[in-house]
C-alpha cells in the first residue's frame, strides 16, 4: 500500500531508535522549583525547541492537540473570543476549546485566501469590533492544501495585534515545511507570534509528540493544564530522544516530500475528469472531486483497490500527503493509479452520455 493518508504515519529510522539507548531518563512528572522534570532528555528536547523557535521555554506534549489546547487554556477562559480561521485544525478537528460541553470559548472566524493570507481589512475590522482575547494562525494551513502564510502577511497581522495588545498563538504543526517553502528561518516566522506549537511526529519523522513554545509564564501555566488533562509523561525521554534526532537530522530531508508533491501534481496535469492542485506549496496535494461527480469516499475506495490510500477532507475534497516513507518511485506509481482512475471515470461518463 502506498499510504498517502498523512505524514503522521512516518516510521522512526534505525538511527533514530538507537538514540533511545543513550537517553538520560527520569520521571518527567516530578518537577523542581523551576518547573523542570527529572527526565533530562525531555528537558534537552524542550531547550532545543525553545532555541529553534526563539522562545523562552517549551513544553513537550504527547500530541499536537494537547499542545494547542493547553496553549488556548493558558490564554483564555470560558466566554473569551478567539479570532480563528474557519478551517483551522484547532476549530474543525480539535474542537474541545469551543464546544459548549467543553471549555466554551467563542470562535470568531476569518478565512485565508489561496496565498494563505486573510482579508486584512476584515481582520482589522474584526479586531476593532469584537472583544478578541486571542488570535490563532495555522502555518502551513492543512485543509487549504499545505499553503504557507508569508512572513510579510504574518508581520502585518503582528502589527495589528500588537497595537491592540492581543497575543497570537500559531498552530505550526508543519512550520518546518513552511520555513523550507518560504526560505525563511523558523525562528523568524515564530518571532511574529507569542506562542507556537510544532509536531515532531509528522514530516520530521519522530514517532510521538509535539512542542509548545512561548514565554516561560505561559509555558508554566500550560504545563499545569497538561498535568490536569493527563498529559504528563514519566520516562518521556524515550520519545524525546527521537525528537532531538528528528530536529538535528530530518529538517532538510523534508524537501524531498515537497518535490514528490510537485512531481505528482505535474504528472496529473492533463487529467480529464479529476482535478488536482497544479502547484502544491509544500507536501500536501488536494483533489477537487466535484467535477468528477464522485465523493471523496468513493475516490478513496477506488484508490485502495489499486494499492493507494488518501485522506478525506470533505465530501468532495481528498488529500494526499507526502512523507518520509514515500519515494519518487512510489509517487510515480501512485500518479499512474490516479491517472488510471481518471481514465475509468472518463469512460464511465462517456458510456452514460451515449446511453
Amino acid at each position: 500500500m502506498i499510504d498517502l493518508i498523512s505524514d503522521t504515519i512516518t516510521m522512526p529510522s534505525k538511527e533514530m531508535m538507537e538514540q533511545i539507548w543513550s537517553a538520560k531518563l527520569g520521571d518527567a512528572g516530578r518537577l523542581d522549583s523551576n518547573g523542570r522534570g527529572e527526565d533530562l532528555t525531555t528537558n534537552e528536547l524542550e531547550d532545543l525547541a525553545a532555541k529553534i523557535t526563539g522562545k523562552e521555554a517549551a513544553l513537550f506534549c504527547p500530541t499536537g492537540t494537547m499542545a494547542n489546547v493547553t496553549a488556548l487554556l493558558a490564554y483564555c477562559g470560558p466566554g473569551d473570543k478567539v479570532l480563528i480561521e474557519e478551517r483551522q485544525h484547532i476549530l474543525k478537528i480539535e474542537k474541545v476549546c469551543f464546544r459548549e460541553d467543553g471549555f466554551r470559548m467563542i470562535p470568531v472566524t476569518y478565512r485565508v485566501g489561496e496565498d494563505g493570507s486573510p482579508d486584512f481589512e476584515f481582520f482589522e475590522r474584526t479586531l476593532d469590533t469584537e472583544e478578541i482575547r486571542l488570535v490563532t494562525l495555522e502555518n502551513t494551513h492543512n485543509f487549504s492544501g499545505g499553503t504557507c502564510m508569508s512572513l510579510e502577511a504574518m508581520k502585518q497581522i503582528r502589527s495589528m495585534t500588537s497595537e491592540r495588545g492581543i497575543p497570537i498563538h500559531m498552530d505550526g504543526a508543519r512550520i518546518f515545511n513552511a520555513s523550507l517553502t518560504l526560505g525563511v528561518d523558523v525562528k523568524e516566522l515564530c518571532d511574529q507570534v507569542d506562542s507556537v506549537m510544532f509536531c515532531i511526529s509528522k514530516g520530521l519523522g519522530a514517532p510521538i509528540g509535539s512542542l509548545l513554545c512561548g514565554p516561560k509564564a505561559l509555558i508554566d501555566k500550560a504545563g499545569e493544564w497538561r498535568s490536569m488533562l493527563g498529559g504528563t509523561m514519566r520516562e518521556s525521554g524515550v520519545a524525546a530522544a527521537c525528537g532531538i534526532y528528528a530536529l538535528e537530522h530530518n529538517v532538510e530531508r523534508m524537501r524531498e516530500d515537497h518535490s514528490n508533491a510537485a512531481l505528482m501534481a505535474g504528472l496529473l496535469k492533463d487529467m480529464k475528469v479529476l482535478k488536482a492542485d497544479p502547484a502544491p506549496q509544500s507536501n500536501i496535494l488536494l483533489f477537487d472531486l466535484e467535477r468528477a461527480g464522485i465523493t471523496s469516499q468513493a475516490f478513496n475506495e477506488r484508490l485502495k483497490a489499486k494499492g493507494v490510500r488518501c485522506y478525506l477532507v470533505s465530501e468532495t475534497v481528498a488529500r494526499m500527503v507526502f512523507h518520509l516513507g514515500i519515494t519518487e518511485e512510489d509517487t510515480r506509481a501512485a500518479a499512474e493509479v490516479v491517472l488510471e482512475i481518471d481514465r475509468e471515470l472518463l469512460q464511465e461518463f462517456s458510456e452514460k452520455t451515449c446511453g
